[in-house]
């Protein structure tokens, strides 16, 4: 009987720590064009907290980053995953994805706009501490973040997993104002030797308080659960996955102080 209640017990501390996750769905626009992000906090934290805008890889916004989100909410964030593509375009397959990603990446202004859309609904929020603002992105996501800081956002700090490391406008590093964290496979065939090397110039010309951490035998996607190695270059590796989180918590203790 014991042990019973004990099993009971923890069963309703477990379905009342879940409770405390919430989302919400967020409608809102860049120019014309509606985009669609969502919310996510531990309501068992009261009043204004420090927060992350979560910024998705090329399939758009998933249930990956949803996840991401709810861990993010444990440890006490207040969270927003943006839409970068708009309400409804979800890409099906590769194919797409690397379509509707092309389109940004090609268009680095408008990549900015979409990212300082989203977020201006998370500074906005009720529960978001505006002097404590970190963004986090993945693959292209990670692209996107950079972006977001060569736009001058006033953020505290920017994370990259496995983004996209290029140097389209190096004059345009003199805008960053947050600290940064590049976490990045050490194996990567998407981001080229040069490519890296023009961004890391970049961030040393201008001056910025960046770490860059390369992780062995990591290739692209090493965060991401279902990367299962069908897509050469791209696979999930636990332990960069586990080392990138950590470093990121500790990045955040940081920049949040």
């Amino acid at each position: 009987m014991k042990l019973l209640f004990t099993g009971l017990l923890l069963s309703l501390f477990t379905a009342a720590a879940s409770a405390a996750i919430q989302t919400r769905v967020v409608e809102y626009k860049q120019g014309d064009t509606v985009l669609e992000g969502v919310m996510t906090w531990n309501d068992a934290v009261k009043g204004r907290r420090p927060s992350v805008l979560v910024i998705h890889q090329w399939m758009g916004l998933t249930d990956y980053e949803m996840k991401r989100s709810e861990m993010l909410a444990q440890l006490g964030y207040n969270v927003f995953a943006l839409d970068i593509y708009g309400k409804g375009v979800r890409p099906k397959n590769p194919q797409e994805a690397g379509a509707e990603a092309g389109k940004f990446k090609g268009d680095r202004n408008l990549l900015r706009a979409r990212a300082l859309a989203g977020l201006d609904v998370l500074r906005s929020d009720v529960n978001t501490d505006a002097r404590h603002v970190a963004v986090i992105g993945y693959c292209f996501g990670g692209t996107a973040a950079i972006e977001l800081a060569r736009a001058g956002a006033d953020v505290a700090g920017v994370v990259t997993f496995h983004g996209g490391l290029d140097s389209p406008a190096p004059l345009d590093g003199a805008n960053i104002r947050a600290k940064m964290l590049i976490c990045h496979g050490a194996e990567d065939p998407f981001v080229a030797p040069k490519d890296m090397a023009a961004f890391l110039t970049e961030l040393r010309v201008n001056k910025v308080d960046y770490q860059f951490v390369a992780y062995s035998g990591a290739v692209h996607s090493f965060t991401q659960w279902t990367a299962d190695g069908s897509m050469a270059g791209a696979k999930y590796n636990a332990a960069a996955d586990r080392r990138s989180w950590e470093q990121m918590k500790a990045f955040f203790a940081e920049i949040f102080r």
